[in-house]
């Protein structure tokens, strides 16, 4: 029999989080499952031909402050009357939603599409894309 018991909610603080966040707030609801948020932020070696690498670590350390300001709120707004926990992690966000599915005992996740297309999908290709690809657990993709 399959079993739901944790839901995996990755979101990127955008005006579509709200939606992933109301489709996880509803089937983890009648689930009675328990749901951990993750937000990633992008890893300092991203930004290697940018910044020097000492403003790159107060840019990271800045950047990660205000992702795990906004997942506080974020949970408040959204699953303030379930078992919920939010994770700010660093680093490339398929990467981390795919190894988060394993360290936190995940059955299901839900996370939102930015419908890219053309030379901007060829160019980044698309994280939804490559969890949905690579993802041991199924995944429920929700469209902005």
């Amino acid at each position: 029999m399959v079993e739901i018991k944790n839901i995996l909610c990755a979101v990127d603080f955008s005006e579509a989080s709200a939606r992933v966040a109301a489709y996880t707030r509803l089937l983890a609801g009648s689930l009675k499952a328990s749901v951990t948020v993750i937000h990633v932020s992008p890893d300092v070696h991203e930004y290697v031909f940018y910044e020097s690498p000492t403003s790159l670590e107060d840019l990271v350390e800045e950047a990660m402050a205000e992702a795990n300001k906004r997942m506080g709120l974020f949970i408040r707004e959204n699953f303030s009357d379930l078992d919920a926990k939010g994770r700010v992690l660093s680093g490339y966000p398929d990467e981390e939603i795919l190894a988060s599915i394993k360290s936190e005992n995940i059955d299901l996740v839900i996370m939102g599409t930015h419908g890219r297309r053309g030379f901007e999908k060829i160019l980044f290709g698309s994280v939804a894309e490559r969890v949905v690809k690579k993802s041991s657990v199924p995944v429920l993709t929700i469209r902005p």
